[in-house]
């Protein structure tokens, strides 16, 4: 989608510039955690039959459990259209950061309506079904580039957006949007919210092959990161990597509103966006089940659960963090080590403004995530852009499927940035 203080997004082209004055400095900015491409005719596709992750994630059998209910999520991204049979009833009130005419609920692109269905989604009338249909969203509007040149808007839109989520009733933050560009204002608001018991995520961008250059706000220590991958349990040949991935989910070929018409839904690549809203939704899920517990302990258990095939837990990979989602290992069968309700599984430093129940936590040298201080080592990988020689098994849900790290090592046993 797009960003505050220097965020961009075009859906409809591998990527959207951004130009932006904050202050008296321009600031270019790329959305690279948006989609990859749409499909040229803008065609209305069967949305719900193209969510390839819903079979193999044992979707169904998560919601006899829980549907994300009790969990809020705000969405910090172009708006969210209420209107959609798959969103009717799942929108609340949110914020409308952009400085411009309209509101929260007027989504110009398209993008954000998509995030929200992706998470909370009931699938009316054949629409995007979300993993977490029990849940609801909290819009967050803020700007992109083509909305930036059109419009007078405010040059603090993400800061303003994420401190209003930190300041409302969303337990989760959901930004699928990226920056090359970080900013003091920002990094605060994301201190601050996290300070409030927010459990953040964004896209770690989808410029792999253009320069994979860091991206914000998910190398912000106090966001999760997340990447992408395919049907086939690849790592997406777009999906940036390296120390800001913390987590991997989903990401291709998910359909989206076309534009902000909402007249059907295209085909497309894909993009960490996606993979960032299943993502979340994987939490509310998780959360929901264990009401008790702080974000703290929720990430640790998506942590301590995400498929990692046979490396062992505690390492990250440079392109999947700790591992791909299995919010059903948690769901289903119960396990999942929720750690500590008060140090923060990404910074180990102790946060501030939780609320929950601590669980007994593992022995700081077993704790889910703890990054191991081994020199990098390669894995399983390919010094080139082929998949043989890179095959790594992992189980996303229950099912067999192979991970593929086209274009480099997987290289384990990398520390994050701390706070």
């Amino acid at each position: 989608m797009t960003a505050g203080m220097s965020q961009t997004r075009k859906r409809c082209v591998p990527l959207g510039l951004r130009g932006r004055m904050l202050g008296s400095m321009a600031v270019a900015a790329v959305l690279s955690a948006g989609f990859v491409g749409v499909a040229p005719s803008a065609v209305a596709v069967d949305a719900q039959s193209k969510q390839w992750y819903l079979g193999p994630m044992h979707a169904e059998e998560m919601w006899k459990t829980t549907t994300g209910e009790g969990i809020k999520v705000a969405v910090i991204d172009t708006g969210v259209n209420p209107r959609t049979p798959s969103l009717e009833g799942q929108v609340l009130k949110g914020f409308d950061a952009t400085g411009a005419d309209g509101d929260e609920y007027d989504d110009y692109d398209g993008h954000g309506t998509t995030m929200a269905e992706l998470i909370a989604g009931t699938g009316e009338g054949g629409g995007l079904k979300g993993l977490a249909p029990g849940a609801k969203i909290i819009p967050m509007r803020i700007t992109d580039t083509k909305f930036q040149n059109e419009n007078s808007v405010n040059a603090y839109d993400t800061r303003d957006a994420i401190r209003s989520a930190a300041d409302g009733d969303a337990q989760i933050i959901s930004m699928s949007f990226a920056s090359d560009f970080p900013t003091q204002d920002e990094r605060e608001a994301v201190e601050y919210a996290q300070s409030k018991g927010k459990l953040l995520f964004a896209g770690v961008g989808n410029n792999a092959k253009k320069g994979n250059k860091e991206q914000f706000p998910a190398s912000y220590p106090q966001v999760v990161g997340v990447a992408a991958t395919d049907s086939n349990g690849k790592a997406s040949a777009y999906s940036q990597h390296g120390d800001s991935v913390d987590i991997a989910a989903p990401g291709d070929g998910i359909p989206a509103w076309c534009d902000k018409k909402f007249q059907g839904y295209c085909d497309t690549t894909g993009g960490t966006s996606q993979a960032t809203a299943i993502t979340s939704a994987a939490a509310a899920l998780i959360w929901s089940a264990h009401p008790e517990w702080t974000a703290n302990q929720v990430l640790n258990v998506l942590f301590d659960t995400a498929g990692r095939g046979d490396w062992e837990k505690g390492t990250l990979s440079n392109y999947l963090g700790h591992g791909i989602i299995r919010p059903a290992v948690n769901i289903l069968k119960g396990t999942g080590d929720p750690g500590a309700a008060d140090i923060s599984p990404l910074t180990k430093e102790k946060t501030s403004g939780s609320a929950g129940s601590a669980a007994p936590s593992a022995s700081a040298s077993s704790q889910p995530g703890e990054k191991n201080k081994a020199e990098d080592a390669a894995m399983a990988g390919s010094s080139t852009e082929k998949d043989d020689s890179s095959q790594l098994g992992l189980i996303l849900g229950g099912v067999a499927v192979v991970l593929v790290l086209g274009g480099g090592a997987f290289v384990l046993a990398r520390r994050r940035r701390s706070a």
